[in-house]
């Protein structure tokens, strides 16, 4: 489906032609599309071994080009699995955007009926989060993240309340007001992915295997990648994670309006395009309520 205006037509007929041109010793391979929440990319899953993923719309590109730079320099450093890129496909007349084949990741996206032991979960993440902040700053990293909280009010606010059907309007506001009282990051920018949400973490045998979609990769404040103690845990998960990573208060109140600020967004957009991430965004809202 369709969730953006300006969207690629992709469909497997499209990988078949592109292959055919640019990769033709696989394009005898069976194609098959991928269920998934990304918003970003579509994929198809190719053979066995090999995935295609393909951006929706131009701005994808990026993305793309950010992650097969990174993600090379990134993966010796990791406690996780992430995403080997095989190759970088090229604009067409009736594919206009760049595009990458992928080692495939056995997984599938966090799901708490997927799991063993939310803690466990809770403190391999916290480690792969504190691996990532500990990485040497490269003088050509990108910046990462969003803007600060205040800078979001505006139209945090206005999609709370577009929101009201499905999440306490007025709690949610109220844990809005909370974060804006946490002072601005003006620290040291540190590695982060900077969408760290469920669909992007693999699970495996129980346990956290892997995680995907650096697409947002770069430097920035560290508070992006605490998103997870919401958007991903319950309590008990977020405790663990808060520990591994010893959180202090501001950091946390930051994280939480980040997590809040994308969670309310989400939820009028896609209302319609993509009812399951919607379903998660809500779960969020409700964690950061209950965490007051």
């Amino acid at each position: 489906m369709r969730m953006h205006e300006g969207e690629a037509d992709i469909e497997s007929t499209v990988v078949r032609r592109l292959l055919e041109v640019q990769f033709p010793e696989l394009a005898q391979l069976p194609i098959r599309p991928v269920e998934s929440m990304g918003t970003v990319n579509v994929i198809f899953r190719l053979g066995d071994d090999l995935c295609v993923r393909l951006p929706r719309l131009e701005e994808g590109d990026w993305s793309l080009e950010r992650e097969w730079t990174w993600l090379p320099r990134l993966a010796p450093h990791l406690p996780l699995g992430i995403p080997k890129p095989v190759a970088m496909g090229h604009p067409t007349s009736w594919y206009p955007f760049c595009w990458a084949i992928y080692q495939w990741i056995d997984g599938a996206p966090y799901a708490d009926d997927l799991v063993d032991d939310e803690c466990d979960v809770a403190r391999d993440l916290g480690r792969f989060v504190a691996a990532m902040r500990s990485m040497e700053r490269a003088k050509d990293a990108p910046r990462a993240g969003r803007r600060p909280l205040r800078e979001l009010d505006d139209v945090t606010r206005k999609a709370i309340k577009a929101a009201n059907d499905v999440i306490d309007a007025d709690a949610a506001l109220a844990a809005w007001e909370r974060a804006l009282e946490a002072p601005a990051w003006d620290g040291t920018a540190v590695w982060i992915h900077a969408d760290l949400l469920r669909p992007n973490l693999l699970i495996r045998e129980g346990r956290l295997s892997a995680v995907i979609d650096f697409g947002s990769v770069g430097v920035g404040d560290p508070a992006t990648d605490i998103i997870p103690a919401w958007s991903v845990f319950g309590p008990n998960g977020r405790e663990v994670f808060r520990n591994e990573l010893d959180v202090d208060d501001d950091t946390w109140n930051r994280a939480r309006g980040i997590a809040l600020h994308q969670a309310a967004l989400i939820i009028p957009y896609y209302r319609l395009t993509n009812p399951g991430f919607v379903e998660l965004a809500e779960r969020t809202v409700k964690e950061i309520i209950m965490d007051l």
